[in-house]
């Protein structure tokens, strides 16, 4: 599955933030609930699975468990109010695309 050109819906976006229980979700119906224990649950073949009906889901789901700035980017789709964080516990900003604050970004320059 290639999630690098899905997008992903900020709706979705906000309903996996909240099955991580981070700034900006929101709690989905219960069939969504339900959908994103069963990505919790899945392993590699089911999730692919679960991605041919569900791919928004399985992006935003795949990114905020294993993309180290997913979630930091589901908070921008979302246009989280909360104040997003850097992964070095910065929550002052700014931050970059990658959700990085102006100190990790000059050192990764």
């Amino acid at each position: 599955m290639n999630t690098n050109s899905l997008t992903i819906p900020p709706e979705t976006a906000r309903h996996v933030l909240w099955a991580f229980d981070r700034d900006g979700g929101y709690q989905p119906g219960s069939f969504t609930q339900h959908l994103l224990q069963a990505f919790a649950h899945a392993d590699m073949v089911n999730t692919a699975k679960l991605a041919q009906v569900y791919p928004d889901y399985a992006a935003a789901y795949i990114a905020a468990s294993l993309d180290p700035d997913g979630i930091a980017t589901l908070q921008r789709i979302a246009g989280a109010e909360a104040p997003l964080g850097c992964k070095c516990g910065d929550t002052a900003g700014p931050f970059d695309l990658q959700g990085r604050c102006e100190d990790c970004t000059e050192a990764a320059a």
